[in-house]
């Protein structure tokens, strides 16, 4: 059972930037995809990010491409969201989410949310224009 905990999550003014960190209870957290999941008022949950066991590939959904950057520290058990450039519709909760990676599919599995066996409480980011 992997726990997952957000934090770093607030107000920002659009244009500014806030850090998200994801902390794993799973001492074998390297073997694992993190994915970072966002869901806004009155919309369903959206991929935003993932990361594969030993960093070996990332992918972002195109709508914060070249502003958010997806990372991992498996020694400290730790992943990270940075979030450049803020837009207002970039307000959201967010999650952080982790998934076996035993090199059987592509990148294109960790896109889905259904990919997922657990799943941190979320952070709430609020972008003001």
């Amino acid at each position: 059972q992997v726990q997952l905990v957000e934090s770093g999550g607030g107000l920002v003014q659009a244009g500014g930037s806030l850090r998200l960190s994801c902390a794993a209870s799973e001492r074998t957290f390297g073997n694992y995809a993190l994915g970072w999941f966002r869901q806004a008022p009155g919309k369903e949950r959206e991929f935003v990010a993932t990361t594969r066991r030993s960093s070996s590939s990332t992918y972002y959904a195109d709508s914060v491409k070249g502003r958010f950057t997806i990372s991992r520290d498996d020694a400290k058990n730790m992943a990270y969201l940075e979030m450049n450039s803020l837009k207002p519709e970039d307000t959201a909760v967010y999650y952080c989410a982790a998934a076996a990676d035993d090199g059987r599919y592509g990148t294109w599995w960790y896109v889905r949310e259904v990919s997922y066996d657990y799943w941190g409480q979320g952070t709430q980011v609020t972008v003001s224009s």
